[in-house]
This record gives structure tokens, sequence and C-alpha cells, in this order.
């Protein structure tokens, strides 16, 4: 049987005990640390809580570490332009990618992305250029797959999400700043 897409995504780079700790089942969690040599140690915690609080689990870029930790998933970033993802739901395992253009996801599509994170939507610090409200709108009705918000997140603008033709949202500063479990939108089941 197959579960469906959370609506909510948390991006970690290492175990945190704080966004575990929310009753909130509608979630994902997006392992994606490229650099830590225990990757492995810190994926054992993680699909642990996963397992713990139901969560799904999505291992960013690593085909092996996904079945070894047997996460619901895998997450390709956009950098990653192979096709070395695809069939692979007749093992059950979910794909899910990133894009930044309309060029990036129909790559997505392409590696069969169930959902894709279309980013950045709002300002961030590493990157000049961001989508906005309208850009993105205009990307995400033109294709049709499963898009999700990602990117410059916080709580003075996660309010405008409503305003989107969107199936949930990813995020990473949103979900670090303070304890996870305490902010309102991490607690409402009925966001979207």
């Amino acid at each position: 049987m197959h579960k469906k897409l959370p609506k909510i995504f948390i991006f970690i780079d290492k175990y945190n005990s704080e966004i575990f700790k929310n009753k909130n089942i509608n979630i994902g969690i997006v392992y994606r640390n490229y650099k830590d040599e225990n990757r492995e140690n810190q994926l054992i915690r993680i699909a642990e809580a996963c397992k713990k609080s139901r969560y799904q689990l999505f291992v960013s870029n690593d085909l092996k570490l996904a079945y070894k930790f047997k996460a619901d998933g895998i997450y390709i970033p956009s950098f990653n332009k192979s096709k070395k993802f695809l069939n692979l739901e007749k093992r059950n395992i979910k794909i899910i990618g990133s894009a930044h253009s309309q060029k990036e996801i129909h790559k997505k599509i392409e590696q069969n992305c169930k959902a894709i994170f279309l980013s950045p939507l709002f300002h961030i610090k590493k990157s000049k250029n961001y989508l906005n409200l309208h850009k993105f709108n205009y990307l995400s009705l033109l294709n049709r797959t499963k898009i999700f918000a990602l990117g410059g997140i916080s709580e003075n603008n996660i309010k405008k999400l409503k305003l989107l033709k969107i199936k949930g949202f990813g995020g990473i500063n949103l979900f670090k700043k303070k304890p996870a479990s305490k902010r309102p939108v991490f607690i409402k089941n009925n966001f979207f």
C-alpha cells in the first residue's frame, strides 16, 4: 500500500530531537547532508525517530542509503541530472526532487519525480534570485506535477503560501531557529 506524500517536509542535515516531538504525522523528513563522514550514524537515529513518529523519510541523492535504512523515498537535488533513479516505484521508493526553473522541472519529470520542490520562493541569503509569488504560480500552473514550495519560507511570510497552487511546502531554516514543535505552522494539521 502506498502512503500519500506528506504536505510538510523538513530538510535536515543532522538529527534534532525537537523535530520529532510534534504529533502531526503528515510530515516528511529529507536528510540532506553530503559532507558528513558519519552520515550512517546520523541516519540510524533519524530513521528510528521517523519510524517512531510515523514520519516519512527521504534520503538525498543516495539510493544505497535509502535502501539500507528503509526510507520511504529518495530526494534528487537540482544539480543531479542523472537518470539512474528511474523505475523505483516497483520497489516502493518514492522519488521527489528540486528545481529552480522550467528546464529543471522538465528534467525532474524525466527522472520520474512524483513531486518537485520549486525554489527559492522568497529571498534567501545564498542567492540573489528568487521566484516570487507570480513566477512561482506561473511555473506551478504550467506543469502537471505536484509542486511544493521551498526557499525563504519564514513565520513572517508563511501565510502567503495559501496564495499558491501547491501541494505542500518544505523548510530548512524555518524549523531550525526555535524548537520546531512549538511553531504554530508545525502544530496545525490542516494548513492546506
